[in-house]
């Protein structure tokens, strides 16, 4: 089996999806401790001018050590009606604004409490459009037991061990982060993933590179999309 484990990511770029394609199980890994400024409730789309602009969720206070499982949506916030008006940034030049709206809207529009689920909610939607048919999965709700962990990188690795997975894919970013050798003498390969981004037609300005999802599909057929999708290398 061939396994990926990602934090779960708030309408993630297009990377995110190839690392979820190329495995036979997604995992959302969300046990470590929540880290602000990060992917887990915010992404950028495009405003009107060009400049990437940030759409977030609101999120309840909480202590700094809490989990990302236990992070909770602030829903006396009209968070979802921000989001909303920040996308018509996109109504008159994106070709698929009204497709890309009318999926997204019963997500947005429902309540959830748990940043976690919300993701969950969003990721299985995108990957049902786009025809990805890995699971996903919820690491906190598996009921996987595994061995101790001593070091960063052994989370990936006992999990791979539980899981009897023959390979682990991880995005480049963490390529100095893990120990290939402790991988290969516990028999898993290890690969990183490069996703070399593709420029397309935005608002007519200069291209921005990995925004969320949502810009892509505002501007990319779900067959234009799908190729976009195959363009990574492993390294």
């Amino acid at each position: 089996m061939k396994l990926a484990i990602m934090q779960p990511y708030f309408f993630p770029y297009l990377g995110y999806f190839s690392l979820i394609l190329i495995a036979d199980e997604f995992i959302l890994f969300d046990t470590p401790q929540y880290i602000r400024h990060g992917w887990i409730e915010r992404n950028r789309i495009l405003k009107l001018d060009g400049e990437p602009l940030y759409i977030k969720v609101a999120l309840k206070k909480h202590k700094r050590e809490t989990a990302i499982k236990d992070i909770v949506i602030n829903n006396e916030v009209n968070w979802q009606s921000k989001i909303k008006a920040q996308l018509d940034s996109y109504k008159k030049k994106a070709p698929h604004f009204q497709q890309v709206t009318e999926m997204f809207d019963p997500i947005i529009s429902k309540e959830y409490s748990s940043i976690v689920d919300l993701n969950y909610e969003i990721l299985s939607t995108i990957c049902g459009f786009l025809e990805v048919k890995t699971p996903i999965k919820i690491w906190s709700k598996m009921e996987v037991d595994i061995e101790e962990v001593n070091a960063p990188d052994e989370w990936a690795l006992n999990i791979c061990k539980a899981l009897k997975a023959e390979s682990y894919y991880n995005p480049e970013g963490g390529i100095d982060f893990f120990d290939r050798k402790k991988y290969l003498s516990s028999g898993i390969e290890i690969n990183f993933l490069r996703y070399k981004s593709e420029n397309y037609d935005q608002l007519g300005n200069e291209f921005v590179p990995n925004l969320s999802i949502i810009d892509v599909l505002m501007f990319n057929s779900k067959e234009e999309i799908q190729k976009m999708l195959q363009n990574y290398e492993l390294i």
